[in-house]
């Protein structure tokens, strides 16, 4: 069987695509992640997902899975804070609101890339200044796009998730599987 190699350092996609049972091995890309001048949310993460895909050297035959994810507040990209007090403003943000996940992904077999941006709407409940607090004291949402992790403790803050669960945890499972599926590559049922 050809090799699939996921091009992310991430431990949660990690996790979801073992979920699958698929055999993989892992390559973190080097991408600078800076969003260009006026790029919606959307182009974002489909530009970084493809970037990455391309990125990472692989066998010809292998497939690479590569991903970004961010949280899209009223049109405005919140990535990764850049320390505690980013996280705390995007976390008051964020309070009482719905905002969107999006997540791209690309898949690639040789030069053939196929790309979508999967979105789900995640509406959080009132955060007060001492949950924001204690969120921010686990250490949790400092390398988390938008400050926070749903699969995490930041789950207590979630009211109701609206579109994929595993898109909000950074890899939407069903995306993944049909762009393989469209390559030739079936990760199930194969």
């Amino acid at each position: 069987m050809a090799p699939v190699v996921l091009a992310s350092g991430s431990p949660r996609r990690r996790e979801l695509l073992e979920q699958l049972g698929v055999t993989f091995s892992i390559a973190s890309p080097d991408v600078d992640e800076t969003p260009f001048a006026g790029e919606d949310p959307v182009a974002y993460v489909r530009r970084l997902a493809v970037d990455k895909s391309r990125a990472v050297a692989a066998a010809d035959d292998a497939l690479v899975i590569a991903a970004d994810t961010t949280v899209d507040l009223g049109g405005d990209i919140l990535a990764k804070p850049v320390d505690a007090d980013d996280a705390k403003a995007m976390l008051r943000r964020l309070s009482a609101r719905t905002h969107r996940v999006h997540t791209g992904v690309a898949v690639r077999v040789g030069d053939d890339v196929r790309s979508e941006v999967v979105t789900s709407l995640v509406t959080f409940t009132p955060l007060t200044a001492a949950s924001i607090d204690w969120y921010v004291g686990t250490g949790e949402p400092l390398d988390k796009a938008g400050a926070s992790a749903v699969q995490g403790a930041g789950g207590v803050f979630v009211q109701r998730v609206r579109g994929s669960v595993s898109n909000v945890v950074g890899l939407p499972l069903h995306t993944v599987a049909r762009l393989a599926a469209e390559l030739g590559r079936p990760l199930v049922g194969d």
